[in-house]
């Protein structure tokens, strides 16, 4: 009797844990929206995680609308998703440009009468020491990875709050949670953009407008190829392409997409993909000065300064004998699920 008395707080505790968590994942599920009918923007969604994006939506049911900066590409991407049977709107667009993504917005509710998800997905990375950093490339990474967010979120907003309902899913990066050496102009408009995106949820909850802060670690996406790296190149392509192909590090695109959607649905708060990234965010939150010590132990490993200096080359221009090994054929793999639909790549 004792016995029993002692373990029945325990096994108490743990019931109401087990209802607890019962009770979170059917209040979840009870508050996710169907997506079918739903018209979802996604910035960035001719290649990569957006064109994987793009898929899921279409697979549960939505009207998409795609925009990239080339034409081309952006074209053939739509004619590969029409394949899927939903309606897609295709709008060339450089979110740079306040007015173009104003315009974006403007034709999208026009086509469809409505803009329900934006999901702001469009990017790029740029890889070297900081020797090699210009004040260009701060400038630049910052055009597209937060004032491109900042630009279509504001055109969007006066349609949701009259609504007084939408969805806004913002991706960011680990690189937005801890600054990564080699990666300092990207991880600063990372940063930006996850403050932007936390203090979005915080504001527009009393609207009826729910912001998903996404926080995916290295995924395989086939995006290192197009990335841009200066300083020794070829050596950081090869780190860069090693950490984005090998399934310890990286998650798998189609992955990411499933568990993007899902949150998006349930209007998560915030997602952050792969156990890496998870270990590191948690890190350093709770840790900081150990985070910030650890990755300068890091940095001396990446490749030193030289090379080619303040040039830039594309990864697909960087190859190396390991980057083109069995250690990386996942991440060329992902390359041409994610981009064969293309004919030519944007290098601007």
């Amino acid at each position: 009797m004792p016995a029993n008395v002692a373990r029945s707080p325990v096994a108490l505790m743990a019931g109401g844990i087990g209802l607890s968590m019962l009770g979170r994942a059917l209040w979840r599920r009870l508050r996710a929206i169907d997506l079918r009918g739903q018209v979802v923007v996604i910035t960035g969604s001719s290649r990569g995680l957006g064109f994987s994006l793009a898929q899921e939506f279409a697979r549960q049911g939505a009207s998409l609308v795609i925009c990239a900066r080339n034409q081309s590409d952006l074209e053939t991407a739509r004619q590969a998703l029409a394949e899927q049977g939903g309606p897609v709107l295709a709008i060339p667009c450089d979110l740079r440009d306040r007015e173009q993504a104003r315009r974006l917005i403007e034709q999208a509710t026009a086509h469809f009468g409505r803009v329900d998800v934006l999901v702001n997905n469009a990017g790029t990375i740029l890889t070297g020491p900081l020797l090699s950093q210009a004040l260009q490339d701060f400038e630049e990474t910052m055009a597209i990875l937060f004032w491109g967010t900042v630009h279509t979120t504001m055109a969007v907003l006066p349609q949701m709050r009259q609504r007084r309902g939408g969805h806004i899913v913002n991706i960011t990066s680990i690189g937005g949670k801890v600054s990564i050496p080699h990666l300092l102009s990207y991880c600063s408009a990372k940063f930006a953009a996850v403050g932007f995106s936390e203090g979005l949820h915080a504001e527009l909850a009393k609207d009826g407008i729910s912001v998903t802060t996404v926080v995916p670690g290295l995924m395989r996406t086939g995006s290192h190829v197009n990335a841009l790296f200066k300083g020794r190149h070829r050596e950081e392509y090869t780190w860069f392409s090693l950490g984005a192909s090998l399934p310890v590090t990286a998650m798998s695109a189609s992955r990411a997409a499933r568990q993007i959607v899902r949150a998006a649905q349930r209007g998560d708060t915030e997602i952050i993909l792969g156990l890496e990234a998870q270990m590191l965010a948690r890190l350093a939150g709770l840790f900081p000065g150990t985070a910030v010590r650890t990755l300068s132990l890091v940095n001396r490993l990446l490749p030193r300064a030289g090379g080619i200096g303040q040039e830039r080359r594309l990864g697909r221009e960087s190859e190396t004998r390991v980057a083109q090994s069995f250690l990386t054929a996942l991440g060329h793999r992902a390359a041409e699920r994610y981009q064969r639909h293309l004919q030519t790549i944007a290098k601007d």
